[in-house]
């Protein structure tokens, strides 16, 4: 089997790592939910789910998260919990960025890329819905998917804007950014993808050349000491710790080192302090950057 994203992860990864990561992209992940606490409380979803016999697992470290043991999404798509947006489908990677990023109360946060709101509702429900969330989406039809899910899980301190967050005007300010990067999503696919070969030289610089332009924005926009998450849904060192070199050489900044749960597979990272999520039966792929820009 050889394929340009094969290749990529050889010339990046030992032996012994590429054959976890094959092997993590040939299993079958586990559904995830997150639980809404502006709407309903963690015993309330789990008496819910009991009483429709679909046993969960609690997450350890984040205690409004639930594994799913054996019941897919169609099973949650079905109860009024979900239909009222009292839980949330949304992958353990996925809520990572949010819980290191810890937003709080009062700050005025961005959205950088907000469709279709898997963070930005979970940024509102850490806040209790009271900091000041801005959320960008350039694309409408997504926009629209975005407002719906925000007012679907009783949102009220989120405003969306329909533009492209490189053209945001530099008179913004905030006091903390969350940029989940549009990324190849090499750590979300499947072992038949690989075979497919979705990848090309051609598209992976125009995915890296935006991620660049719009952490590069992050850091312009964030207000001197603020943070900024830098996450993508990719395990590709072009994605990741290379576009973090090339920014942190035009741009002062400092890695502030993430500590996640030791029960977490990862996978080594160039740069100190940063983490790459290794795929498994749990976890998509995932890099994470908690990063301060520091004072001029």
């Amino acid at each position: 089997m050889t394929s340009i994203l094969l290749d990529l992860l050889n010339e990046q990864y030992s032996k012994d790592n590429v054959a976890k990561i094959l092997e993590g992209y040939a299993q079958k992940r586990y559904t995830t939910l997150r639980i809404n606490t502006l709407k309903t409380s963690i015993q309330e979803v789990k008496n819910v789910l009991e009483n429709n016999n679909i046993p969960v697992i609690s997450v350890p470290w984040y205690s409004k998260a639930f594994i799913l043991k054996e019941n897919n999404e169609e099973d949650i798509k079905k109860l009024d919990i979900y239909q009222n947006g009292d839980v949330y489908l949304q992958s353990l990677s996925s809520m990572l960025p949010v819980l290191i990023l810890n937003p709080y109360e009062k700050q005025d946060i961005l959205d950088m890329c907000a469709a279709p709101g898997s963070k930005t509702t979970q940024m509102a429900i850490e806040t209790n819905n009271k900091a000041y969330i801005t959320a960008c989406e350039k694309n409408k039809i997504r926009l629209e998917r975005l407002k719906y899910n925000l007012e679907k899980q009783g949102v009220t301190c989120c405003n969306c804007l329909n533009e492209n967050a490189l053209d945001l005007d530099s008179m913004f300010s905030f006091d903390t950014i969350l940029l989940d990067a549009p990324c190849s999503g090499s750590g979300t696919i499947n072992i038949e993808e690989i075979k497919k070969d979705i990848f090309s030289k051609e598209r992976l610089k125009k995915i890296t050349d935006r991620q660049e332009a719009l952490l590069k924005k992050a850091l312009k926009l964030v207000k001197p000491g603020g943070l900024v998450v830098y996450s993508t849904c990719s395990i590709l060192k072009n994605e990741n710790e290379m576009v973090l070199n090339k920014v942190q050489k035009q741009i002062a900044l400092e890695i502030i080192p993430i500590n996640i749960s030791k029960e977490i597979e990862t996978l080594p990272v160039d740069i100190p302090g940063t983490v790459c999520l290794a795929p498994n039966e749990y976890f998509e792929g995932f890099f994470i950057a908690l990063l301060k820009k520091k004072s001029n």
